[in-house]
């Protein structure tokens, strides 16, 4: 992909017109990586896309270019989103490069530091409410109908269709489709858009339909239960949502996919964060750890099926919740500048030597 992003490479896959300007931030085109210990530990072929290579950190760029640019299209002169932290730094970023005014919505001491210093920093009206992302989405709804901004949640169709283009580039680069495809599951949108790229890729005979994996926290879990959750709670803050918008597409996927959405909890997303930072050197938000969570989980069970192709979707950047990263008891020791106390504190002569 050149470094014009989605709009330029998958236009043809798009709802663009001549008038639509072609917004960029170079979103999109982000990496495949094979896992290393993941992939000897379950005997199967498994690939990260690294969505938090995108310029704001997360996934949520690709819809959010496509909103935004569609959202110039008609007129409008400001957007507004609720967010549980991606969405709005995203928003902040896209309605700054299109120059709209941007407001977000948050649920009050539920953000990650990382996230709300983004979208600050890109200019956004930051509004924290004493309540949940639910009713937050709830009152942009309201804000969008009564003075006619654009909402740019997933709840708007266009974010979904810039979305999708990240299954088309797991086809384009692996050859096909994956056998699974596993991913965090908060809003719900992610996996509703994923399915879509992967079901008009098969009408266009380019690839077969992967099972689509969906992963919630235990604490936030509704499409796993069936029903919304009034006081969703979890670590990964990215997926703290009881009544997912895009509910109806991500049953769907399940279901015609033949996959699955299942709960992990919030210890086997600590451990999930903390095997791919040791184990093979990415460092992701909690969120996005849902997803090696839930592959963990289905291998302890020996409920995973060896030899096969599955990509794990981590979503956003560790970079945004560093709280979290360094809440496990992270200590710096400051030491006198002499060479030989740095030896002995890296136990360079010990049995247990640090080289």
């Amino acid at each position: 992909m050149s470094a014009h992003g989605v709009l330029e490479h998958y236009q043809q896959y798009l709802p663009l017109t001549e008038k639509t300007p072609r917004l960029s931030l170079g979103e999109g085109n982000t990496p495949l990586v094979r896992s290393t210990a993941l992939s000897q530990e379950t005997a199967c072929e498994i690939y990260f896309k690294l969505e938090g290579c995108n310029p704001t950190g997360s996934f949520k760029d690709r819809g959010m270019v496509v909103a935004m640019a569609k959202a110039a299209e008609s007129g409008a002169r400001a957007v507004v989103c609720a967010s549980t932290g991606n969405t709005s730094a995203s928003a902040a970023a896209y309605a700054t490069r299109a120059g709209l005014t941007c407001a977000v919505l948050i649920p009050s001491g539920q953000i990650a530091r990382g996230k709300l210093a983004q979208a600050y920093v890109y200019g956004a009206k930051i509004l924290a409410i004493d309540g949940n992302f639910d009713r937050a989405l709830e009152l942009t709804r309201e804000l969008g109908e009564q003075f006619n901004l654009a909402i740019v949640n997933s709840i708007n169709p266009h974010r979904l269709e810039g979305q999708k283009t990240a299954a088309f580039e797991i086809v384009d680069e692996l050859g096909r489709a994956p056998d699974i495809l596993a991913l965090p599951v908060g809003n719900a949108g992610n996996i509703t858009a994923y399915w879509k790229g992967f079901i008009e890729y098969a009408n266009l005979k380019k690839s077969a339909r992967p099972k689509m994996w969906g992963f919630q926290a235990e604490g936030a879990a509704p499409l796993v239960s069936g029903k919304p959750v009034a006081e969703p709670h979890t670590v990964a803050t990215a997926i703290k949502i009881g009544n997912p918008a895009s509910w109806s597409g991500a049953v769907r996927a399940r279901d015609e996919s033949g996959g699955e959405i299942s709960a992990v909890s919030d210890d086997e997303i600590r451990a999930a964060h903390a095997y791919l930072a040791a184990r093979e050197g990415i460092f992701v938000e909690p969120a996005s750890a849902a997803s090696v969570a839930g592959i963990l989980k289905k291998q302890r069970a020996g409920k995973l099926e060896r030899g096969q192709t599955i990509v794990c979707v981590l979503t956003g950047n560790g970079l945004k919740d560093i709280d979290f990263a360094l809440a496990s008891g992270f200590r710096i020791e400051t030491l006198p500048a002499e060479t030989d106390t740095i030896v002995r504190a890296l136990e360079l002569f010990s049995e247990n030597k640090f080289l």
